[in-house]
């Protein structure tokens, strides 16, 4: 497949033109949720394939291809995805989707970090024609709104499908470009149908402050805790029965099966694919909803590294940073002294001495609090201690609360007991929208 030289010309007119924020509703789930998987104890972190589990998790793609592609029929498909749409078997599903005379799949649209996943936080590919499928490839990136859904219109769909891997966090991008394209869809008149994916970290409690709406941006456009333990389907109903009502949306769901809430990615027996160039492993996404924070300061967060988010430092630092952090007595974690020279981003080129996490107990560790221990302890250890000028903590943590409570002297316990309330309130609201035991 080609673009005319009017395609072509829509395209680029769609992503240039400009327009102002809409809103969406009512949801409607279809599928049954699976009840197989295992528990476990003092279980420890890793990637592998799984250890004990009843059977494979099947994702929301394996059943809508199961069931036929029935929720696509008589629909023209516009898919927002990126390199963790796969199949079981490792196929991507737009050259699935393509392949297959079912489905009428007439384009795909890239998040941050593309459609190919080769561009770096806060970037994106631009628009192109996939080499594998010739179909559009747009860009959302930085869209939404009116301005989205005329991406949506130019595109001539009428359906947007969404399979993308989240990470269960609230700043990680790929959730709130979900909230976007369910705003702009019900702007555009188009139904949306989300695949669902596990939480690769669980999904038993949510964590961490919730937000609030005076800082509010692309990393967190709601109140939600900042690690939020739902599902990617589970958030879209969340999204529509509680923040898009002025405007309903036609959503549809296909959950996953298999999963269960206490699980971690390494129990599903699903390949796992970096769902961003800084995420290589699910032992990176344990991590990350605490070790994240430090992109609020000027430390590094380990990007530039092998072992990004599972390290963190500065130029300076030394052994008494871990020393510190150990003495907490965090649950579910260690804290070893460690040194690294990021290849790029903050401190590049540069040796930093910082900690490296090792999570010793999955199921007790909480990355939010020992994010919080993190920040305390660097602050007594290191003079050099500093936040990002444009206080870019408050957007991470949804407040002002964390970085004025961590000036101010407060122990871990004071600033995670300051978010407590407000966790409980988002805790009752959560459980209205969850689909696995």
């Amino acid at each position: 497949m080609t673009l005319s030289r009017r395609g072509v010309l829509g395209l680029a007119g769609a992503i240039g033109s400009a327009g102002a924020l809409g809103a969406a509703g009512r949801s409607e789930s279809t599928g049954t949720t699976g009840t197989t998987g295992t528990t476990g104890h003092a279980r420890t972190a890793g990637a592998g394939a799984a250890t004990g589990a009843a059977g494979r998790v099947r994702t929301g793609f394996d059943r809508l291809a199961a069931d036929g592609y029935a929720a696509l029929a008589g629909e023209k498909v516009g898919v927002v995805t990126n390199p963790t749409g796969i199949t079981a078997d490792a196929r991507h599903l737009v050259d699935v989707l393509h392949a297959d005379e079912r489905v009428d799949l007439v384009a795909v649209f890239g998040p941050e970090h593309g459609f190919r996943g080769t561009a770096q936080a806060g970037g994106s590919e631009g628009a192109s024609l996939d080499p594998a499928t010739g179909l559009p490839v747009y860009d959302t990136y930085g869209r939404s709104g009116q301005q989205l859904a005329d991406v949506f219109a130019a595109a001539g769909i009428d359906t947007v499908l969404f399979d993308i891997q989240d990470v269960g966090a609230r700043f990680y991008t790929y959730i709130w470009t979900l909230y976007d394209c369910m705003r702009a869809a019900a702007l555009a008149g188009k139904a949306v149908v989300v695949l669902d994916r596990p939480n690769p970290v669980g999904g038993r409690r949510a964590a961490g402050p919730v937000l609030e709406r005076p800082y509010a941006s692309f990393v967190g456009r709601e109140p939600i805790a900042l690690a939020h333990g739902m599902t990617a389907a589970e958030l879209a109903r969340l999204f529509n029965g509680e923040f898009l009502t002025d405007r309903p949306v036609r959503l549809r769901t296909v959950p996953l099966s298999g999963w269960r809430r206490e699980s971690f990615f390494g129990e599903t027996g699903l390949p796992w694919m970096p769902p961003s160039p800084n995420m290589p492993t699910p032992d990176t996404a344990l991590a990350y909803a605490g070790t994240c924070l430090f992109e609020g300061t000027n430390l590094s967060e380990g990007r530039g590294t092998t072992t990004p988010f599972e390290v963190v430092g500065a130029e300076g630092i030394d052994r008494r940073w871990a020393e510190a952090a150990n003495a907490l007595g965090l649950p579910g974690v260690w804290f070893r002294e460690a040194y690294f020279t990021p290849s790029f981003s903050k401190h590049e080129g540069k040796v930093c001495g910082g900690v490296r996490l090792i999570v010793h107990d999955r199921d007790a560790f909480d990355p939010v609090r020992a994010g919080i221990g993190l920040l305390i302890t660097a602050r007594r250890v290191w003079s050099g201690f500093g936040w990002r000028a444009d206080h870019w903590i408050d957007r991470l943590t949804g407040s002002d609360r964390v970085r004025t409570l961590v000036e101010a002297g407060a122990d871990v316990d004071e600033v995670v007991g300051d978010w407590a309330v407000g966790l409980a309130r988002f805790g009752a609201v959560r459980e209205k929208y969850l689909l696995y035991p």
